[in-house]
């Protein structure tokens, strides 16, 4: 089919690979506008930009898509469907009623649970046990429209966003290739009842509150990783911590029980969270056991509460 593509991330790029492998003609990308980061701030193209400009597809960046002028360009390609995946930007009803067969979300949640900006990491927080994508038929709603196609996969114990993510970017892949080999299909109405809303994730909620359960933490550090990255404050300087593990224990919240080569011990409100992969500012990851012998930590020293 001829189609638009419309996503930002690695999430949207994997999908967008196999699409192209799938023989589908893609005339026009959608991705939004090149960020700057890094420490230099420098220009960043997205991962879907990069992967369409190595394919010699056309490139669309508007800041906005509910421009006339904007419309009128996608308008313009005379797209059979559009596939949206993790895109970043509303769809204007104008936009939703261009392509014969609509547009076509990828999203990673088993809707109506998540849906929002942030399933993957949701999921973990909520000690979900299980998750999975749906091939969506969008309409003007948040993630609302009529499912296509669904998948389900269990959560793993040790599951971390970064690997939950590439998990789901490849079911969502193949499931969306299955979609477009098909349609026009009928789409089956989400239930109202069980909908739950994935927030975008806010850096602040990275930091260790240590007065919290220590499965509830293991579960942010999981979450976390790879983006923004769990955080917490010893002796005035905030670490990262990558990895991390429910170990028993009790204290003070915040006290640290043991520091040896297999991790930091620090009490929690409830048990405790052994730290064993960690991160000065500036440095790189280290092991507990590289972090320690590089930075000497004595039991009964305390972590801040919450990093500042």
């Amino acid at each position: 089919m001829r189609l638009v593509f419309a996503g930002t991330p690695e999430f949207g790029a994997v999908a967008l690979q196999a699409i192209m492998l799938a023989g589908h003609q893609i005339d026009l990308v959608l991705t939004q506008p090149d960020r700057a980061s890094g420490r230099g701030m420098t220009l960043r193209a997205s991962p879907v930009k990069q992967l369409a400009q190595a394919a010699g597809i056309e490139v669309f960046q508007p800041a906005t898509l509910k421009d006339v002028v904007v419309q009128e360009r996608i308008r313009a390609v005379a797209a059979e469907a559009m596939v949206v995946a993790a895109y970043g930007l509303i769809l204007p009803q104008a936009v939703l009623d261009m392509p014969r067969f609509g547009c076509i979300n990828i999203h990673a949640s088993l809707l109506p649970r998540w849906r929002g900006a942030a399933p993957v990491q949701r999921a973990i927080l909520a000690g979900d046990q299980e998750t999975g994508v749906c091939i969506m038929q969008m309409d003007a709603g948040l993630d609302s429209g009529p499912v296509l196609l669904s998948e389900s996969l269990p959560i793993g114990d040790d599951d971390t966003g970064t690997a939950l993510h590439d998990r789901l970017a490849e079911l969502g892949a193949r499931l969306i290739v299955d979609v477009l080999a098909r349609v026009p299909l009928t789409g089956q109405p989400q239930a109202e009842a069980g909908a739950s809303y994935a927030a975008k994730v806010d850096k602040a909620e990275a930091a260790l509150d240590w007065r919290l359960p220590a499965k509830q933490l293991a579960r942010s550090v999981r979450a976390f990783n790879s983006f923004p990255g769990a955080s917490c404050s010893l002796d005035g300087q905030v670490l990262k911590v990558w990895r991390a593990e429910v170990v028993a224990g009790e204290g003070l919240p915040g006290l640290i029980l043991a520091a040896d080569r297999n991790g930091l011990v620090v009490a929690c409100g409830d048990g405790a969270l052994r730290l064993v992969e960690l991160q000065k500012a500036g440095g790189r990851r280290l092991s507990a056991a590289q972090f320690l012998a590089g930075t000497p930590v004595l039991p009964g020293a305390r972590c801040a509460l919450v990093a500042a």
